[in-house]
């Protein structure tokens, strides 16, 4: 059965089964600790009778450790596997998998709260979070991320993506120029929805004489105060300029960095492969959190 312990002596093995090095692990792992002892006792407040029995006390289970909880979840994000796949590498039965993914997955994501490693959701928020990042430089882009076949007759017309040719979700990314850092996620919309629709039904602000570097999803999307660099399209039957298309190539060369973070982001595979999981909510909370790990990645990285 995989555990810490076996894992952190072949160091290049457990960071492509978990997506993290053991030194980043083990920076989590503080906060994780922290914020499990949070959950345990939000808990016992929230029983209706007392304990009978002093807190990891009992039988121990397949997952004994809390550096064994915390890869058995970083496990399934970076390879994404069924749950019964994945009860059988831990040792539990896939209804046991299941129930830790699902408790789990909000106290990895409060953990990297703890040290600012998520995104800003909200528009209030990531604007003083934008506020702070030097240079006042932005890129956005939009994500999808495919999702099974809905049932419902709306949802399949809605979460169409005529892009994609299937049923997919959609999120808007903003990262930051300099470093790569994810720093806004937007809501997950449907996948038909354009992403210049998303990221006017967002909101975003940001601060006075930002500089603002987007693709063609967002012709038309001009915040206020802002500076935007666009590439210019091919106009029908007419060629680019020479000066056109250098200034394509030079607006190109610095917006790839957020198609290098998005795809930093997907190293976790659940937001590559087909979403699952049917659970209300999750599959906002796996974008957020899928986030949050790779910004703590690339903190690391700056570390070392």
């Amino acid at each position: 059965m995989l555990n810490f312990e076996k894992l952190r002596l072949r160091p290049r093995v457990f960071q492509q089964l978990t997506g993290l090095t053991v030194a980043a692990f083990e920076t989590l792992l503080a906060d994780f600790e922290r914020a499990y002892d949070d959950h345990l006792q939000q808990r016992d407040r929230q029983r209706a009778t007392p304990r009978q029995r002093r807190p990891g006390g009992g039988a121990k289970g397949a997952l004994p450790t809390l550096a064994d909880k915390l890869v058995f979840l970083l496990f399934y994000f970076r390879q994404y596997p069924t749950q019964e796949t994945l009860a059988f590498l831990f040792g539990l039965s896939q209804g046991q998998a299941c129930q830790w993914i699902h408790r789990l997955t909000p106290i990895v994501n409060r953990a990297l709260g703890s040290e600012l490693h998520l995104p800003a959701r909200q528009p209030a928020p990531l604007q003083e979070v934008l506020a702070t990042c030097p240079g006042l430089e932005f890129l956005i882009d939009g994500t999808e991320r495919p999702i099974r076949r809905p049932k419902d007759p709306q949802r399949r017309r809605d979460d169409y993506s005529g892009k994609k040719k299937r049923h997919t979700q959609k999120n808007i990314v903003i990262t930051d120029k300099p470093s790569g850092k994810v720093v806004g996620l937007g809501p997950t919309h449907a996948g038909s929805r354009h992403d210049k629709a998303c990221a006017d039904d967002d909101g975003y602000v940001f601060p006075e004489g930002s500089t603002l570097y987007k693709d063609s999803g967002f012709q038309g999307y001009e915040p206020d105060g802002v500076r935007t660099y666009q590439p210019k399209k091919k106009p029908r039957g007419k060629e680019l300029t020479p000066d056109e298309k250098e200034s394509n190539r030079l607006i190109s060369r610095i917006r790839v960095k957020v198609e290098h973070s998005i795809g930093g982001i997907k190293v976790f595979r659940i937001v590559q492969d087909t979403f699952r999981n049917i659970k209300e909510g999750f599959v906002d909370l796996v974008m957020e959190t899928a986030c949050g790990l790779f910004n703590l990645r690339l903190a690391s990285r700056s570390l070392t």
